[in-house]
């Protein structure tokens, strides 16, 4: 079977098997409620129209749930859900952005798993503002709470910040105290949330299934003169990991009323 990958994200070409593709909505469905504990979940008949497969990949999609004990088969009367017991994900604010990600890192334990000073590649001599040839350092970690993977980070900082830190630092503090450290006033960010899938070489890291449901969150960090000091990539299991605004109603006499976030009360 063969894999192909793209630089800074998850995608995979990796083709899922009938089964595997109902479980993993099936999971899905048990894991955000849709099925809470002890629903009845569709039988094999069900799910054989429902999806156009034959009973027995059904069946199949069903034993792997009972496998992972996401649910419980009870011979004449149905498959059952099993939630796990109950986790409370992270908390990412946008209100007090870098306070909160500061808070959040400080409750979380970060493994590194790679860290390095390179030549920047073009995409992120682009991100960083940064001229031909020039030095990163190059930092990937896995970051967890309770002993549960939460998310997989690569960050990208320009050399001669890289260099203030190294990289056992790195695995006890979080990235943004030790650019305060090194005396870096972090002031903006540009931040962008989409979805991507776990691929073969995420899914196992995080302890999720090869095609599951990751938020992907790239992040353009600067100082107080618009200078780039930190590129972030982050993948995050969405069952661990939430991300909250608030916002109110603008209302402008020439358009529509809009929702905008709400500024952090200094």
């Amino acid at each position: 079977m063969r894999k192909t990958q793209q630089t800074g994200n998850a995608r995979t070409s990796l083709r899922a098997p009938l089964y595997h593709r109902i479980y993993l909505i099936l999971r899905q469905q048990i894991l955000d409620g849709t099925y809470p504990y002890g629903a009845m979940l569709p039988g094999e008949n069900d799910l054989s129209a429902q999806y156009n497969v034959s009973r027995i990949t059904a069946q199949r999609a069903l034993n792997e749930l009972a496998a992972d004990r996401l649910a419980e088969r009870a011979r004449g009367r149905g498959t059952f859900a099993r939630p796990p017991e109950a986790m409370v994900p992270v908390e990412a604010k946008a209100e007090g952005l870098f306070e909160n990600l500061l808070a959040m890192g400080l409750k979380t334990d970060a493994r590194v798993l790679a860290f390095d000073y390179r030549t920047a590649p073009e995409d992120v001599r682009h991100h960083l503002g940064l001229p031909g040839k020039s030095e990163v350092q190059r930092a990937v970690r896995l970051r967890s709470q309770d002993g549960v993977p939460i998310s997989y980070l690569t960050t990208w900082v320009p050399g001669d910040i890289g260099r203030t830190y190294s990289e056992a630092e790195l695995g006890k503090e979080p990235l943004l105290a030790l650019l305060q450290r090194a005396d870096i006033t972090v002031h903006s960010a540009d931040q962008t949330i989409t979805a991507c899938l776990a691929d073969a070489d995420i899914a196992p890291l995080l302890e999720t299934e090869v095609g599951a449901p990751l938020l992907r969150l790239s992040r353009i960090v600067r100082d107080r003169a618009d200078r780039p000091v930190e590129w972030l990539i982050a993948l995050y299991r969405p069952d661990r990991y939430q991300h909250r605004m608030r916002l109110e109603l603008t209302r402008d006499s020439d358009g529509p009323a809009l929702w905008a976030p709400v500024a952090a009360a200094e």
